[in-house]
C-alpha cells in the first residue's frame, strides 16, 4: 500500500475554511503546481485554499516543471496556461540588488510570472513559455531580510530620481502585484511591512485595478505605478489587463486609500499617429485625476524594448502585435543591464521621441513630473 502523499495530509478542512475561493475571470485555477515544503507551510495552505477545485501536482522544484519550462507546445496554449496554472515555491535566494532607474533597489521577489499577457513583457524571456503566476510561499523570511535592509542603510542621505526622501524598494519586478493580492496575501504582508518603515517605499507598476488592495493601510509607504499609454495601443498589446480608462479612473481612490500614485507612459511606442494619441492621453489625465492626485503624481516615459525570441513566440499566439513591436527599420540591438540583448529603438529615434513626449506633456499635463524617461 502506497504512502499518502503530503497533499493528502494537509488539513483541507482547515485550510479552505480561512479562505474564500477565488471567482475572477484572470484566474479559472485547475492545476497548482506545488513543491512539498510551499504547499505545506502557511501560505501555500492558504493558495491552495483559495483554488479548491484545484489539481495539486507535487514537483521537486518550482523551476523544474517540464509542462511549463521549455516547452515550445504552449505559445498555442499562452493565455490558457496563465488562466488555469499556479506554481508553488520556496525562495531559495534571498537578496536585494541595486537598481536607481524606478527604484534605488530591487526587492527579492514574493512571486514571479503573471496572469496577464502582454505582449512586450519581458518576463517570459527569462522563464521559458507562457509562465504563469508562481507564488513563493516563505514571505517571512522575505520581509525580515527587507526589514534588515532598510534598517542597514539608515535614512536617505539626499534627494535622488527615485525619491525625495525614502529608500525606494521595487517588489513587483517579475509580475504585477495587483494580480498577485488576489492569490495570496503576500502583497498585503508587503504593504503592511513598508507602512512600519519611515525611511523606505515599497512601489510596483500594474496594469490592473484590483480594488480589494484599498481595504490595506499603506499609510503613504507604497507607490503604486499605473501603466497607461493611447487606448488603441492597449487593445492590441496589453491583454488581459484592466483598460485605461479603469487605471486612470481608479488612481484618485487609491490616492485617498493613502498610496502614492505614480504614472508610467509605458511603453511608448512608435507607429503612425502616436503624437496625437498621447496627446488625448495627457489631455485625459489632465480632465480626469483630481488635483490631490495630480499634485503628488510623477511619471517615468519608457520607450518600448523588444526581443527576438519574444518576437519568435509571439508569432505563435499574437501576430498582430508584432506589426506594432517589431520594427527593424527604427530598432537596433542593445544589451540591458541583466545582460540581455534586447531591441530598442535606435539612439536617435529615441532621443527624438522622448524629447517629443517630454515637450507634449509640458503643453498638455505640465502638473506631472517626469522622474526619468529611457
Amino acid at each position: 500500500m502506497s504512502q499518502p502523499s503530503l497533499f493528502d495530509e494537509l488539513d483541507d478542512a482547515e485550510a479552505r475554511a480561512a479562505e474564500t475561493p477565488v471567482e475572477n475571470r484572470l484566474l479559472q485555477v485547475r492545476r497548482i503546481y506545488a513543491e512539498p515544503a510551499a504547499a505545506a507551510s502557511p501560505r501555500g495552505r492558504q493558495v491552495l485554499a483559495r483554488f479548491p477545485a484545484a489539481e495539486v501536482v507535487e514537483v521537486a522544484s518550482h523551476w523544474g516543471v517540464p509542462e511549463l519550462h521549455g516547452n515550445a507546445g504552449n505559445v498555442e496554449r499562452w493565455v490558457r496556461v496563465k488562466t488555469e496554472t499556479l506554481v508553488l515555491g520556496v525562495k531559495k535566494s534571498i537578496a536585494t540588488r541595486e537598481n536607481g532607474r524606478s527604484a534605488n533597489w530591487i526587492a527579492p521577489s514574493a512571486a514571479n510570472g503573471c496572469a496577464m499577457a502582454c505582449a512586450y513583457c519581458y518576463v517570459p524571456r527569462r522563464k521559458g513559455y507562457a509562465n504563469p503566476i508562481t507564488v513563493f510561499t516563505n514571505i517571512e523570511q522575505i520581509t525580515a531580510h527587507l526589514r534588515r535592509h532598510v534598517a542597514k542603510l539608515g535614512p536617505k542621505p539626499e534627494p535622488d530620481q527615485c525619491d525625495p526622501a525614502a529608500w525606494v524598494y521595487d517588489v513587483g519586478e517579475n509580475g504585477d502585484c495587483s494580480v498577485d493580492a488576489v492569490v495570496s496575501d503576500n502583497v498585503a504582508d508587503l504593504v503592511a511591512l513598508f507602512a512600519e518603515l519611515p525611511t523606505a517605499k515599497a512601489s510596483f507598476a500594474t496594469k490592473w485595478v484590483n480594488r480589494q488592495l484599498l481595504d490595506l493601510d499603506p499609510r503613504g509607504r507604497t507607490r503604486i505605478r499605473f501603466s497607461v499609454m493611447p487606448d488603441d495601443d492597449a487593445r492590441l498589446l496589453d491583454v488581459r489587463t484592466s483598460r485605461v480608462a479603469e487605471r486612470i479612473a481608479a488612481a484618485d481612490d487609491f490616492v485617498a486609500a493613502g498610496y502614492e500614485v505614480h504614472l508610467n507612459l509605458s511603453p511608448v511606442v512608435l507607429r503612425e499617429g502616436w503624437e496625437a494619441d498621447w496627446t488625448a492621453l495627457l489631455q485625459q489625465l489632465s480632465d480626469v485625476l483630481d488635483p490631490a492626485t495630480r499634485a503628488q503624481a510623477a511619471a517615468e516615459v519608457i520607450m518600448l524594448t523588444h526581443n527576438e525570441a519574444l518576437h519568435e513566440v509571439n508569432l505563435g499566439w499574437h501576430p498582430q502585435a508584432e506589426a506594432a513591436l517589431w520594427r527593424p527599420d527604427l530598432q537596433e540591438v542593445k544589451t540591458s543591464q541583466n545582460g540581455q540583448l534586447n531591441v530598442r529603438y535606435r539612439a536617435d529615434v529615441k532621443r527624438a521621441a522622448v524629447a517629443r513626449l517630454r515637450g507634449l506633456i509640458a503643453q498638455h499635463a505640465p502638473w506631472l513630473t517626469v522622474r526619468y524617461a529611457f
